[in-house]
């Protein structure tokens, strides 16, 4: 049986306070990302990057920052609000793997300025791969390289100008040792047989395409779900979609201007004026007082929208009920999905890994709803595969899965159940 990782045991960790370089100046200008481009097309190997945003301080998920580090170019700070086409750079980078850590946060925002990878190395995902209790980039590089990170600017406002040095200089640590860290990562992969797998997990991540826009995005209001009627959903409507167009046109996070618990009280007790509004706990900070207007607008256009305009209590979903309701309406779908959790659970502990790595649980449900008709190791994989399992997950869970869906009363406890 695989051994989950552990912390490492010998020298406490070595603080890493400078780059061995120093901090490099911002890269802000057409004439230093042409000198950029030169060096980094010059350098050699994997390229390590990474990209600061201004969540919670600016709307959407563009990057404020962009980092580079490679053999032989050294490191480079990029402002991509001055350059916001960085095509060039990408394209001296085509040959390159591109090592950054937790990638799906910042290809969407890497891809808006023209940088899309050919080649990737998550070390967030091989971290978890590898067992590791902790993935954050700090934990790991402890963890593996002997060094800690100083992490006081993760959630500092990146949209800043002039950015801080000692931001910029934490921004340039963040891809000091990353390269070292992919090489050292790579390595324990290989010793785990677990290299395989990392490689198609970023095959996979390159090939998924954008996420399209999430339908009603406003029902994913924090508290909606104290929210019971369609006129009172029309009003969570209204209010998030006004607050959005404010955001969007200041440039501010939505909670910023309008939190959502104040969305919600808005719903449970729509105001008929301004000083109902006002007198509204949610309402008190400077920022919901600011548009009141707006959110009275809001919430007046729901109160007289006629029943056939007003939304959905529940959209209809493409997948599978609630899991609790499983034993009611489809008893053998609900053994099968326990007897697939069991399973699914003590492979993910057999290999180290977690088990929402080794299977996606969404898949899990999937394949317990609507079984193929056959339960066989080879229909099982067919499923799983068009679920968008990889080969190496596949190779692990079709077969005892199928066993499972066979006989699941003989299946093991499931733990979550």
């Amino acid at each position: 049986m695989a051994v989950s990782a552990t912390e490492p045991e010998g020298p406490p960790p070595v603080p890493l306070l400078e780059p061995a370089e120093g901090v490099p100046p911002v890269v802000e200008t057409l004439d230093g990302l042409a000198a950029t481009v030169a060096a980094f097309a010059a350098g050699e190997g994997p390229v390590a990057v990474d990209a600061e945003r201004a969540s919670g301080y600016r709307y959407g998920q563009r990057a404020y920052l962009i980092q580079l580090r490679r053999a032989g170019a050294g490191t480079a700070l990029i402002d991509p609000i001055a350059l916001p086409d960085l095509a060039p750079l990408n394209a001296a980078l085509a040959d390159a793997e591109w090592v950054l850590h937790a990638a799906n946060q910042d290809l969407p925002c890497l891809a808006e300025v023209g940088m899309v990878p050919g080649a990737l190395f998550d070390t967030e995902l091989a971290g978890r791969l590898l067992g590791y209790p902790r993935v954050g980039l700090g934990s790991i590089v402890e963890t593996v390289l002997g060094y800690t990170l100083e992490k006081g600017h993760s959630a500092a406002d990146w949209s800043t100008r002039p950015l801080p040095e000692d931001w910029l200089r934490y921004a340039a640590l963040d891809v000091e040792l990353l390269v070292e860290l992919r090489d050292a990562l790579r390595e324990r992969l290989a010793a785990a047989g677990k290299l395989g797998w990392a490689l198609e997990e970023y095959a996979a991540i390159l090939a998924t395409p954008p996420k399209p826009p999430r339908t009603d995005p406003w029902r994913r209001t924090s508290g909606i779900h104290r929210v019971r009627n369609r006129r009172a959903l029309a009003i969570v409507r209204e209010v998030w979609e006004a607050r959005d167009r404010i955001a969007r046109e200041r440039d501010l996070s939505p909670g910023r201007v309008l939190q959502d618990t104040a969305i919600v009280e808005l719903a449970l007790h729509p105001p008929k004026t301004q000083a109902e509004l006002q007198a509204l706990h949610a309402m008190r900070g400077r920022g919901a007082r600011r548009h009141s207007s707006a959110w009275l607008r809001a919430v007046t256009r729901a109160r007289t929208l006629p029943d056939r305009a007003l939304p959905e209590a529940n959209l209809p979903g493409d997948g599978p009920p609630p899991p609790h309701r499983w034993a009611e309406r489809d008893p053998a779908a609900a053994a099968r999905l326990t007897a697939a959790r069991a399973v699914v659970a003590a492979l993910a502990e057999e290999h180290a890994l977690p088990a929402e790595n080794l299977l996606q649980p969404d898949s899990v449900r999937r394949l317990a709803w609507s079984p193929p008709a056959e339960a066989s190791a080879a229909a099982i994989g067919g499923a799983l595969r068009a679920l968008g399992a990889r080969p190496w997950q596949v190779g692990l869970v079709a077969a005892p899965l199928a066993a499972a869906f066979a006989e699941p009363d003989a299946a093991p406890a499931d733990p979550d159940a």
